[in-house]
């Protein structure tokens, strides 16, 4: 027997398990049986994914827990930062010292703080919650009894970019994944032909950019997809003229073989699995994401329920209604920015009626559409910016920056609705009962689809990272 037989021969006695059968006698027989059984891992699950075949592979529904509640979410982030005082927890205790300087000092995130200024808006209780509502949404003022309200959520940082780091990622540094991209990782998307988490961005870009979506340390194949609300979701994804399937098919597989081979050569590398997955996504999403996008299949009677018959609700309508369209179709995580800020210096009364006028009919559709659904027990959805704003004035009408005390809604799977948790101060500065951390925020909603913030782990730096890293409690008086 060769020193090349005697050295393939020896591998079956280093592998458990029979990774590596007896009797092999060369590398040329070594590769063929390992290639065959390669080959029939895949055909099997390929037919299971057919379901031509049932297989014990462990399911998604292995990874959970404990019984999940919900099955995906849809985070409706308000970037820029609303006011709790002026959209669903009005002072009076602000109202009754308008005008007049605060009683202790104020960090104002610009300086030159002014003097306490009341909420320039009207409000009313609703449903049989009784839940305070600005008058300029009046729609989700409707829907009141499916909100729990977190009046007392605070972050760590007063400015936009680390503040929304931290509220999608847990850090106000850049590198760690963000929720969307822990909740796929943790339990996969129910539809492989779409990305498990996608984005539906605003038209001017987010502060901080795609970090706010990023995988992070985790494999690549788990950041955010951004998708365009109308057109074709995503640029380039059309195969281009003159290339049909099969030609394209025989592409991708000759590019697949040979990162395949790279691959193997390189295994500590994990993006480039990463973008090999990408590239296969891709190729299932030409049909199935174009479809998904294709709101003209909608009835009229939808159109209008999302206010896409009017211009100024149509943009954010339009993405509402293409997030209910994902989770119905199994993306896990939706995340949907607004078109324009709440980051009111000056002008609050006008900048801040005019992002209700443009969210509020579209956020109250969102809601009463997944329940006429059935689909809002099994979707959880998330109202709120990456901070709040101050009692005190900027520039004579406007609110600087407020991290010490904001709002934030949830509603759907796993949430009882009509509560309310935590309590700002009396004038709405910082919270003052139950104060609810973005740790705790994000503990909720991994609960909520059956994941312990504790126990979803991966092992980064000789470290295992958590999304909440080394805090965070479930807010469980919110919980159904």
């Amino acid at each position: 027997m060769s020193i090349e037989s005697d050295y393939w021969g020896s591998l079956a006695g280093r592998f458990p398990c029979g990774r590596v059968q007896k009797g092999i006698r060369n590398r040329r027989d070594f590769l063929k049986k390992v290639g065959a059984g390669f080959g029939s891992l895949a055909l099997l699950d390929l037919l299971a994914q057919d379901q031509i075949l049932a297989t014990s592979t462990p399911s998604i529904a292995s990874n959970f827990h404990h019984r999940p509640m919900a099955k995906s979410v849809i985070w409706l982030f308000m970037e820029g930062g609303p006011s709790a005082v002026d959209t669903f927890d009005p002072k009076p205790e602000l109202t009754r010292h308008d005008g007049l300087q605060p009683s202790m000092p104020m960090d104002v995130f610009f300086g030159s703080p002014g003097p306490l200024m009341k909420s320039p808006f009207n409000f009313r209780q609703y449903g049989e919650s009784g839940t305070w509502v600005c008058d300029r949404m009046p729609h989700i003022a409707q829907q009141v009894d499916n909100l729990a309200l977190i009046k007392s959520c605070f972050t760590e940082s007063p400015a936009h970019g680390p503040a929304m780091y931290q509220m999608n990622t847990g850090f106000i540094r850049t590198g760690y994944p963000s929720a969307g991209a822990w909740l796929t990782y943790g339990l996969g998307s129910e539809n492989r032909n779409l990305p498990g988490f996608v984005v539906l961005q605003n038209s001017r870009g987010s502060k901080g950019g795609a970090n706010n979506w990023s995988s992070g340390f985790l494999p690549s194949e788990y950041q955010g997809t951004p998708f365009r609300a109308k057109g074709i979701p995503i640029l380039n994804l059309n195969r281009p003229d003159g290339i049909d399937d099969a030609r394209q098919r025989r592409m991708l597989d000759f590019a697949r073989d040979l990162n395949l081979s790279h691959a193997s050569q390189h295994s500590q590398d994990a993006e480039l699995l990463g973008r090999i997955e990408s590239y296969e996504l891709a190729y299932r999403m030409q049909t199935e994401a174009t479809d998904a996008v294709d709101l003209s299949k909608e009835p009229v009677s939808i159109h209008k329920l999302y206010g896409l018959d009017q211009e100024v609700t149509r943009p954010y309508g339009e993405k509402c209604l293409l997030a209910r369209r994902l989770v119905e179709r199994g993306v896990r995580f939706v995340q949907v920015y607004c078109d324009d800020e709440w980051d009111s210096h000056s002008g609050l009364k006008d900048q801040h009626s005019q992002r209700m006028l443009e969210t509020d009919q579209p956020v109250a559709a969102l809601l009463a559409d997944l329940k006429q659904r059935g689909l809002l027990d099994e979707t959880l959805v998330v109202w709120g910016g990456e901070f709040g704003r101050m009692p005190v004035s900027e520039k004579g009408d406007g609110r600087d920056h407020n991290p010490h005390g904001f709002l934030i809604w949830m509603a759907g799977g796993g949430i009882r609705g009509g509560v309310h948790h935590g309590e700002l101060d009396e004038i709405g500065w910082k919270a003052a009962a139950n104060p609810a951390s973005v740790h705790d925020v994000h503990a909720t909603i991994l609960h909520c689809l059956g994941l312990d913030h504790e126990r979803l782990t991966y092992l980064h730096n000789g470290r295992n990272m958590r999304l909440t890293d080394v805090s965070g409690d479930v807010i469980r008086s919110v919980l159904a």
